[in-house]
C-alpha cells in the first residue's frame, strides 16, 4: 500500500472575510448530539434532533472525499469544514466504475458491485491493513468526531446506467452497505446521485426500500438531475424522508430545450415553493445550486465564474422560501482538485486545498447562525411581506415567525414592508451582513402600515442585506 501524501500548506484567507468564532456554537452542538437521532419536525417542514432541538442543514459537496483524500487530507477538510459550521457533507461511495482510490485499492473485485473487496479482519484502524472499505469507515469515524454527517451517496447516476448494473446487484451491494453503516450515528442515505428519476427507477426504488428495510434509524433523500427535483418521481414513495432538488449552474439566459416547459431559471426558491403544496408536506432543501468558482453554464469555460455573492443568493432564496438548510459547492472541493490530477473537470483554477477558504465558504455559517437565534419551527415564507415584489435579482424573498421577520435583498434595493404581521407595537430593525454575520440596528418603529428600508451602500448585484424586523419587547439578540 502506498504512503500517506504529506499534508500540504493551508491557504489562508483575511480575516475580514468572517469572524472566526460564529460557527462555534452550532459546531458544538452538533458534536454533543451526534448520539441523537435526526428526524423529521412535527410540522413536517424542518429537521430536528429527536430531543426537539432545530437541525439545520449546513452541506458542502465533497464528492470524491473517499476516493481522492489519504485519510491526513481527510482530517485536514474535515476540521476545516467544523471550524465553518458545516454540519452535513455529501459524497460519494461508488463514483464511475472501476473504483479505486488514493492510495490504489478497490472497492470491488472485477467492478462487481455485488462483490465489495474486503480484507480479512476490517482493521480500519491500521495504516498497513485497511482496504477500501475500512479507509470510508475511517473517514466517517473522524467526521462524527467534528460534529459532521456524511450524506452517503451509495451509487451514483452514471453508474447505474450501465447494463451490467442490475437490480439483483444493487439490492447486495446496498444490504453490505447499510450492514457496514447503518450503525454509524453521524450519516444520511442519498439515494441518487445527479440523474432524473425516470432513468432506471426500478434501482433507485430498490435503493430506497432495501436501506428502509434494514435501517429505520437514518433519513433517506434523494439527489437529482440538474434543474430537477425528487418529488417529480417520488414524493410518495415510503422511503424518502426528505426532498432534494438541484437547481443547477445555469443562468437565466442559458436555457435549452425542453428545459423551457419547466424554466426556472436560477430562481431556486421556485422549487421550494413548489413542494411546499404537495402533500403529504415534506422537508426540502436546495443539494446543488451553482457552485463557487465554476463557469456559469458549467461547461463553457469561457463563461463567467460562480461568486461568493451568487452562493450566499442561492443560500438565501431557498431558505427563506421555507428550506430546511442549504447545500454550498466549490468547484475544485467537489472533485478534491489536487496537484498531479489527469482531470481538471470545469475548469478548476485552484486546488482543494486552497478553495477550502473561498470566500463563499466562510460565509454560509451567517446564515445557519441567523436563523437559529429566532424560534425556528414557526417559520413560514410570506408573500404578502413586501410590497415592492420584483423578479430575478431583484426578488426579496421574506419569512417571518410569529415575533420576527427576515427579508433578503440580493440587489441592494429598497425594501418597502407590510407591518403589522408579526407581533409587538413597537419593532426593533437592524440590517444584518451576509459576508461578515454582523448587524447594525436601524431604529425603533412602530408596527404599523408600511415602511421602507434603504439597505447601507450602493444598489448593485452582491451588495445583499437582511433586513430584521423583531418585537421589540422579544429583545432577541443582535447578532
Amino acid at each position: 500500500m502506498s504512503k500517506h501524501v504529506q499534508m500540504l500548506p493551508l491557504i489562508l484567507l483575511l480575516l475580514l472575510v468572517s469572524p472566526p468564532d460564529h460557527s462555534h456554537a452550532q459546531g458544538d452542538n452538533d458534536r454533543q448530539r451526534m448520539h441523537l437521532k435526526i428526524v423529521i419536525s412535527e410540522n413536517k417542514r424542518f429537521l430536528q434532533y429527536e430531543d426537539g432541538e432545530p437541525f439545520f442543514w449546513l452541506g458542502d459537496t465533497g464528492w470524491l472525499l473517499f476516493e481522492k483524500l489519504t485519510r491526513e487530507e481527510a482530517c485536514r477538510y474535515l476540521e476545516n469544514r467544523e471550524a465553518k459550521g458545516f454540519n452535513v457533507i455529501q459524497c460519494m461511495i461508488v463514483p464511475p466504475l472501476p473504483l479505486v482510490n488514493v492510495f490504489g485499492d478497490s472497492a470491488f473485485t472485477e467492478s462487481d458491485i455485488a462483490r465489495p473487496k474486503v480484507s480479512e479482519g476490517n482493521i480500519h484502524t491500521d495504516p498497513q491493513q485497511y482496504d477500501f472499505w475500512d479507509h470510508v469507515e475511517f473517514i466517517v469515524d473522524e467526521a462524527a468526531k467534528h460534529g459532521i454527517r456524511l450524506a452517503l451517496v451509495p451509487l451514483w447516476g452514471s453508474v447505474a446506467k450501465r447494463p451490467d448494473i442490475s437490480v439483483e446487484k444493487v439490492a447486495a451491494y446496498v444490504g453490505y452497505l447499510t450492514k457496514r453503516f447503518g450503525s454509524k450515528p453521524n450519516i444520511f442515505w442519498m439515494n441518487g446521485g445527479d440523474i432524473r428519476g425516470d432513468v432506471r427507477p426500478e434501482i433507485w426504488n430498490m435503493i430506497g426500500n432495501t436501506i428502509r428495510a434494514n435501517d429505520r434509524v437514518h433519513l433517506v433523500t434523494f439527489h437529482p438531475f440538474g434543474r430537477t427535483q425528487s418529488s417529480q418521481w417520488f414524493h410518495n414513495e415510503p422511503w424518502l424522508d426528505f426532498n432534494m432538488f438541484q437547481s443547477g449552474h445555469r443562468r437565466y439566459d442559458q436555457v435549452k430545450g425542453d428545459d423551457v416547459r419547466n424554466w426556472k431559471g436560477e430562481d431556486n426558491w421556485r422549487y421550494v415553493l413548489e413542494e411546499y403544496v404537495m402533500q403529504p408536506p415534506k422537508p426540502t432543501l436546495d443539494g446543488e445550486p451553482s457552485y463557487e468558482n465554476i463557469p456559469q453554464g458549467l461547461h463553457d469555460t469561457t463563461q463567467p465564474y460562480w461568486t461568493a455573492s451568487d452562493c450566499r443568493r442561492y443560500a438565501y432564496w431557498s431558505v427563506f422560501a421555507g428550506s430546511c438548510g442549504h447545500t454550498y459547492g466549490d468547484n475544485a472541493v467537489m472533485q478534491m482538485h489536487k496537484p498531479g490530477d489527469q482531470h481538471r473537470a470545469y475548469g478548476a483554477r485552484n486546488y482543494w486545498f486552497e478553495a477550502i477558504d473561498d470566500p463563499g465558504s466562510f460565509q454560509m455559517q451567517h446564515l445557519a447562525r441567523l436563523m437559529l437565534s429566532r424560534p425556528f419551527f414557526e417559520r413560514v415564507y410570506d408573500s404578502t411581506l413586501v410590497v415592492d415584489q420584483s423578479l430575478r435579482y431583484d426578488f426579496i424573498p421574506a419569512t417571518r415567525g410569529r415575533s420576527y421577520l427576515f427579508a433578503y435583498t440580493y440587489s441592494g434595493r429598497v425594501l418597502t414592508i407590510t407591518m403589522g404581521k408579526i407581533s409587538g407595537k413597537k419593532i426593533r430593525a437592524c440590517w444584518y451582513d451576509p459576508r461578515r454575520g454582523t448587524s447594525q440596528k436601524i431604529g425603533i418603529f412602530d408596527n404599523v402600515g408600511t415602511r421602507r428600508f434603504h439597505p447601507p451602500g450602493k444598489r448593485r448585484n452582491g451588495n445583499d442585506w437582511v433586513l430584521i424586523l423583531d418585537d421589540a419587547s422579544k429583545q432577541y439578540p443582535l447578532l
